[in-house]
Formats: C-alpha cells, sequence, structure tokens
C-alpha cells in the first residue's frame, strides 16, 4: 500500500480495542522492512466512517511529501489506525434531540430500552421535575463507567442527582439541559473508547514492532488515543508524539493540577513526562479559532457548577487542543511557523504550539505549516 508515495499500511481495531482484519500483520510487515527508519503512527479523531478518515490521512501525506518528501538518511512509512470513532452529534447543523439520543443509542447499543424510555420523558421535560430528574438518572445509568475523572467533572457527574444535573445544566432552559447531557455523554463514550482502543489495541501493537523509530500522531480523539497508548510505554520506546488539537484536558501532562486537594493530582497522561516515554520533541498545536473541541469542557463546568468558565488556560476545565498543555512546568511556549521556519525542540517534553494563524477550525490540521512542523520534529528525534 501506497500514501501519497510513501510506504503504508493500515491496522483496525473494534470498539473493544481488538484487532481486526489482518490483526496487524500488514503493519508488522511494514516495520520488518529494513529500508524503513521511521513510522509514522496516524490515528483519527471523531470520524463517521473509514472514508473520512482515509481522507484526512491523504491530505496530511499529501502536505508532508509536497513540503519536503522526506529527509537524508531517512525513510519513512505510515500506519494509518482505523477505529470506530464518532463525530458528536451535536456539532451538526441543526441537530436535536432526537439526532443526539439516536447516537448515544449507537454508541451503547445494549441500552436502547433504557435510552428510548429516557427519549419518553422528553416532552414533559420543561413542566415536570421529576421527568426531569428521571430523565437524567436513566441516561446517566447507561453510560459505561471507568473513564470517569475529575479533568473534565464526569466523575462529579455520576456522584450527582439527576434533578441537580438537569438543573445546572438548564440556565438557558430544560431542552438545552437535555442536549448537554446527551453532547456530553457521547463526548465521554467516545473517550472511552479512544482510551480502551489505546491501552488494549495501539499500545500491545507498537510492542510488537521493532526497527524503526515510532512517531505518534493523533487528531482529535485519536490525539487521546494515542496518548493513552503512550502512557503505557516503556521509558524511551517512543521518538515523538504529535496532538493536532487533541480532545483530552488540557491538564492532561500536570504534576499537580487541583488546587483544591491536599497533595498533588497529577494529569491522567503524567506519567508520558515522568517516564520520559517520548525522546524527542511533543507538539500540541492548539487555538481558539477550534469551536469543536471545547464542548465538553464548557458542559463540564456546568456540571461542576462553575457556569462562568470561559473555557480558556486559566479555566478549571479546558481542552488541550484549545489551550495547550497546562500547568505543566515543562511545557514551551511555542508557535506553529511557516514553512521554513525554524524550530527549538526540547527532548520529551510538550510543545505548545499557537496555531492561530494557520489553523482555522478543528479539522484544519493538514496544512503545510503542520508537515513542515512534523518533519522538523521527525528530523529532531
Amino acid at each position: 500500500m501506497q500514501l501519497c508515495g510513501f510506504p503504508a499500511a493500515e491496522v483496525e481495531f473494534d470498539r473493544a480495542g481488538e484487532l481486526v482484519g489482518d490483526r496487524g500483520a500488514a503493519v508488522r510487515e511494514l516495520a520488518a522492512d529494513p529500508a524503513v527508519t521511521d513510522l509514522i503512527v496516524l490515528t483519527h479523531g471523531g470520524n463517521d466512517g473509514h472514508l473520512v478518515a482515509r481522507l484526512l490521512y491523504s491530505a496530511l501525506a499529501g502536505s508532508m511529501r509536497a513540503v519536503a518528501g522526506g529527509l537524508p538518511g531517512r525513510r519513512i512509512a505510515f500506519a494509518c489506525v482505523l477505529w470506530p470513532s464518532r463525530k458528536l452529534a451535536g456539532l451538526e447543523p441543526g441537530a436535536g434531540l432526537a439526532e443526539r439520543l439516536d447516537q448515544l443509542r449507537d454508541l451503547v447499543p445494549g441500552q436502547r430500552l433504557t435510552i428510548d424510555a429516557a427519549a419518553d420523558l422528553v416532552p414533559a421535560l420543561t413542566v415536570r421535575a421529576t421527568a426531569r430528574t428521571a430523565f437524567a438518572a436513566a441516561l446517566l445509568s447507561v453510560a459505561t463507567r471507568g473513564a470517569d475523572d475529575r479533568e473534565d467533572a464526569s466523575t462529579q457527574l455520576f456522584t450527582l442527582p439527576g434533578g441537580t444535573v438537569m438543573d445546572r445544566l438548564g440556565t438557558t432552559g430544560f431542552a438545552d439541559a437535555a442536549a448537554h447531557l446527551l453532547d456530553f455523554l457521547a463526548y465521554y463514550e467516545i473517550k472511552a473508547r479512544a482510551d480502551e482502543v489505546g491501552v488494549r489495541g495501539l499500545a500491545p501493537l507498537l510492542a510488537t514492532v521493532g526497527g524503526p523509530k515510532l512517531h505518534l500522531v493523533g487528531h482529535s480523539f485519536g490525539g487521546r488515543l494515542v496518548t493513552a497508548a503512550a502512557n503505557t510505554r516503556p521509558a524511551g520506546s517512543l521518538a515523538t508524539l504529535t496532538l493536532l488539537q487533541a480532545a483530552f484536558s488540557h491538564h492532561g501532562f500536570a504534576a499537580d493540577w487541583d488546587d483544591g486537594q491536599a497533595g498533588p493530582r497529577p494529569g491522567a497522561f503524567r506519567r508520558v513526562l515522568d517516564e520520559r516515554v517520548v525522546t524527542g520533541p511533543i507538539l500540541v498545536t492548539h487555538t481558539a479559532n477550534d469551536l469543536a473541541v471545547g464542548v465538553a469542557y464548557a458542559i463540564a463546568s456546568r456540571i461542576a457548577g462553575r457556569t462562568a468558565s470561559a473555557g480558556d488556560a486559566s479555566s478549571a476545565y479546558g481542552a488541550i487542543g484549545r489551550n495547550g498543555a497546562q500547568r505543566t512546568a515543562e511545557a514551551v511556549p511555542a508557535e506553529l511557523l511557516p514553512v521554513g521556519g525554524s524550530y527549538r525542540w526540547r527532548p520529551g517534553v510538550p510543545h505548545n504550539l499557537l496555531a492561530d494563524r494557520f489553523v482555522r477550525s478543528h479539522t484544519d490540521v493538514c496544512g503545510p505549516q503542520i508537515a513542515h512542523a512534523l518533519w522538523s520534529a521527525i528530523a529532531a528525534s
């Protein structure tokens, strides 16, 4: 398989992180080629179908081919990850409660009867407090537990009474409260799936790949997936890690992010830094132009009772794709540079690449400036 003239292979995982299809054989065969010095593992975000993922990979590889084409003495190849992520239904123009409920049915297919019962309560949400309480309680009961944490207020969400949840999310009306709850639960399920695929699927596959330097690149929830995989890997096992508008907390790499607790509270992926898993630079693109990546964290602020939160770098709840790595002393402030710009990378630490000039939206991550940054990081590894 070729991707814009580069050798490539696909690998597919199911929602439980299990390998499907050729079970990773093509990637292992590609990595075993002694001519390949660097394997770039591309992981997509919230896409509905593999076609969109393949278009993303082709666009990014095409930009890399156009910008440089290669590095002296190095031969890169691509491993293209396919996994069952989803685009949040609430981000689609005109999406209503029906579309959001359908998405939750798809994400947790074993809970259709409970979700249907919640849907039957929708007409009464604006007039009956008992309906609101029952609606929230039913939806919270279907969530896949185990991915809840304090960085996105999901731990708090599952301890609050249903009526309190709806009150906190309903500052602009209870129909909006229902939409916010469904959006957050969809985010939560995709987040849980990304963790599962990263830890149970990609990380074990990487452990079987010997030879080339490994460069993990993830967009949106794919950024969370590759970081979850990196979080389980031993010291020095990855050459670079690149997060393109990643969908996880801006405190994910923090040593201690919660001032309200005695003792340190590290971010979910702090081990990546503490154990020096990545020998080269960690790239984190971030911009306020990305409106989609912060949706769940605005809802998290309401769940936590912080309705005035702007979701910016000073907020308790914010996305790394919006603000870069926060409360992370090692993080290097920088900018995404034009093609030809000179980067000064530091090994093993995040570089917060402010991307306001070149990244105009959540999916605008395949431009030549991104490709140039990737080539520069690979060369430095």
